[in-house]
């Protein structure tokens, strides 16, 4: 089991890692990666719609592309959340961000690490995502759960994680979030 306060200091007190080269997106996205404060703290992530025209039925976490009236890329995360899975961005504490990742869909995608009370009701929104499901904080921060596979794309080799909950396939970018965050804490 993993101690809410013992991951916010590790967060809070780690260095992120850098990126190991320049971003060519010049695109931005956010996603929030909001844990949830239970006894037993839980990160949760979203199934998105098979009917989307992109990541159709991919498990991922609420989050999209910069709108111009986005104050800031905190912003971005908080809104899309509160649009895909009914989370009021005043009930969110923003503990902080991840070092933005390349998409394979052009986009720079900022993950924001935020803290979400127990009591609250996740309502999707299904036109963007068909369900909504928690993963124990523990699971999803234990790097030796992950696997990956090199891929060459465009004559660059990309590491691409996966890694199985329930059934359900957590992989690519979000898988890629995740083993990032569980590598800056190491607990």
């Amino acid at each position: 089991m993993i101690l809410l306060s013992d991951f916010i200091n590790r967060f809070q007190l780690q260095l992120p890692s850098h990126p190991k080269r320049p971003s060519n997106n010049c695109r931005h996205a956010a996603v929030l990666l909001p844990i949830i404060c239970k006894p037993k703290p839980t990160l949760l992530l979203t199934q998105r719609s098979t009917t989307l025209r992109s990541h159709a039925g991919q498990v991922a976490f609420p989050g999209g592309a910069a709108d111009p009236e986005d104050k800031s890329i905190i912003a971005t995360a908080l809104r899309e959340a509160e649009e895909e899975v009914n989370i009021p961005h005043h009930k969110v504490q923003v503990l902080g961000q991840l070092v933005p990742l390349d998409s394979i869909s052009g986009y720079l995608v900022t993950p924001v690490v935020g803290l979400l009370p127990p009591e609250l009701s996740f309502h999707s929104n299904p036109t963007e995502v068909s369900s909504i499901f928690e993963v124990p904080l523990s699971k999803a921060l234990s790097l030796s759960s992950y696997y990956y596979l090199d891929v060459n794309r465009h004559g660059q080799q990309h590491r691409t994680y996966f890694y199985w909950y329930q059934g359900k396939l957590i992989w690519g970018l979000t898988a890629a979030i995740i083993h990032q965050l569980a590598q800056q804490v190491q607990i």
